[in-house]
């Protein structure tokens, strides 16, 4: 009787773990399918419609998209004036930050230079940064990678099962995108 006592705490033990960690092992998830440009794993792992939403205002230059959204239930007001919120950011700035390349460079820190990894080479290895909790919810989870200056880039997940996890919001760190590197250099005569 004690050792079935044992096994059902030591399972009990070992899922409260798993539903902890598993916006961690989602963080490390996107990192790695987006190294191997494996865009169907990164589907699965990412609501694009919401991240497009997020990156939209901060590409604008609203200072006030740092954050998600309040949530119906937090801020009925708030969530809905941001939902009404007309965001005219061109759909091929937003969509620099959400190539394989792009992601694998945010989740290591790069922020908004992450959007010149779409045409240029990988990041390296040597870039591994380790992310750290920011806010722990039932619900929501933020994990911030920090550059070697200091910016931190946050990775907003929202739980969409137990132990499913769905990147919803990056949040870019302060400052304004670089300019996209030329398509072309202009052929010298």
């Amino acid at each position: 009787m004690k050792i079935i006592g044992n096994l059902l705490l030591l399972a009990v033990i070992v899922a409260v773990i798993s539903f902890f960690a598993a916006p961690a092992v989602a963080f490390f998830a996107i990192r790695s399918a987006a190294d191997s440009s494996d865009a169907a794993a990164l589907a699965r792992l990412i609501d694009y419609a919401a991240v497009r939403h997020s990156l939209r205002p901060q590409l604008a230059g609203d200072p006030a998209a740092r954050a998600p959204a309040p949530s119906f239930l937090e801020d009925p007001i708030a969530a809905v004036r941001r939902r009404l919120e007309d965001q005219p950011v061109p759909a091929d700035d937003v969509d620099a930050y959400l190539t394989p390349r792009a992601l694998a460079a945010l989740t290591r820190g790069e922020g908004r230079l992450a959007s010149q990894r779409a045409a240029a080479t990988p990041p390296t290895g040597g870039g591994d940064r380790l992310p750290s909790p920011v806010y722990w919810g039932v619900n929501r989870t933020r994990l911030a990678v920090t550059d070697g200056g200091g910016s931190r880039t946050i990775f907003t997940f929202e739980r969409r099962g137990p132990f499913e996890w769905r990147l919803a919001h990056i949040g870019l760190p302060a400052g304004v995108a670089p300019p996209p590197p030329s398509q072309a250099a202009p052929a010298r005569g």
